[in-house]
């Protein structure tokens, strides 16, 4: 049991002055840096006006199909890659499965185009 403790000795270490060195770049910068934000610095940034309706409010439908088409776009890319590196081994059937998915993106791809999503007004 104790040669298993001295195994993982390394890793505490390693999580202690991970936890040490993060807390002591925090403290510095609260001792360094200027603590007076300025009304610009606190003003809203993202979409660069003041709220001014409930937070809860209904949203275009716009919105929606643009994160679908993202999520898309992102999945294909993120399969795509190691899908093409592995191509050799995964063979006929690696092949087949790739396609079959790239159908079924494009299904997503198309029924998007066919909404309206890629015509921003």
């Amino acid at each position: 049991m104790e040669s298993l403790l001295r195994e993982y000795l390394p890793i505490l270490i390693f999580f202690a002055v991970a936890i040490g060195l993060s807390g002591i770049m925090i403290l510095a910068s609260y001792i360094i840096a200027r603590q007076r934000p300025d009304p610009e610095k606190v003003s809203a940034y993202e979409c660069g006006f003041e709220a001014f309706d409930d937070a809860r409010s209904r949203f275009d439908v716009r919105f929606y199909l643009v994160s679908i088409l993202f999520i898309i776009f992102d999945l294909e890319v993120a399969f795509l890659f190691p899908w093409a590196v592995s191509l050799k081994e995964t063979g006929v059937f690696g092949f087949w499965s790739m396609v079959i998915f790239l159908g079924i993106l494009t299904i997503g791809f198309i029924y998007e185009w066919k909404k309206g999503a890629l015509e921003w007004e």
